[in-house]
Formats: structure tokens, sequence, C-alpha cells
């Protein structure tokens, strides 16, 4: 796999960790069996809007990057926003979209290593898990 894809910039975000929250509204747990990769995500939602995430995640950089990037960024969205984000991912992994988050812009590297996809996706779906929208 190329350099390019674990460039410094996820590296940087692999080192953030947010931590579980202690009252969380709702909170999803998901694996990736393939690689191991495995989210805790905690949400907190008032008025239908994301107002704090929190995740502890085990797995690889490009796992503990993304959740670094979705614990960063979706707070403050609306829900129904937050939810779509894995699809918005989803096209900018397999159909060269542009990145729905300012820090996913680093992830576009990933789209040639379609075996490193649901690394970067695993966070997303969590988040949508726990948000309640019934995506896997």
């Amino acid at each position: 796999m190329s350099h390019e894809v674990y460039q410094q910039a996820i590296k940087d975000l692999a080192g953030r960790e947010a931590g579980r929250l202690v009252a969380p509204t709702a909170s999803a747990r998901l694996d990736n069996p393939l690689c191991g990769d495995r989210i805790d995500l905690d949400v907190t939602v008032a008025d239908g809007t994301v107002t704090g995430l929190g995740q502890v995640t085990r797995g690889c950089l490009l796992c503990k990057a993304s959740a670094t990037v979705a614990v960063e960024q979706a707070t403050g969205l609306e829900v129904a926003r937050a939810v779509a984000l894995v699809e918005d991912v989803r096209a900018m992994l397999r159909q060269g979209a542009s990145p729905p988050l300012a820090g996913l812009a680093a992830f576009e590297a990933v789209r040639p290593y379609k075996s490193r996809h649901e690394c970067v996706l695993l966070p997303f779906k969590a988040l949508a898990k726990a948000l309640g929208s019934g995506l896997p």
C-alpha cells in the first residue's frame, strides 16, 4: 500500500481520541470483522442537532483518524445531515465525490484501496447507527 495513504495528516488525526461521553443520548458499537477494527461511539442530541460526540476506537490508523474527523466535525450538524455522512463518505471513496467534511480530504488517497474503505466508513456507520438510522 502506498505511503501516501498514511500521510502525516492521517497520523495526526489518529493520535487524537475523544473518549466516551458521560451521559450520551445514544451509543453504538461496530466491528469490522475483516480487519478487527472496533469503535464505541457516543452521541448527545438536542433539538434535532448533534451536540456532542465521543468515541474510543481500537483499530488501524485509518479507522482511528476517521473517527476523529467524525467526532470533531459532525458535532453541530442536524441529525439528518449527520446520518447522511455515511453515504457521502462512501461516495467520496467509491465514486470520487468531494469530501463531505474538510477533515476527510486526507482520505482521498484511500480511494484506490477498496479493502481499506470500510476502515474509513466504520465511524460514520457507527454514528448513523447511534442516531437510529438502521444502517449496518
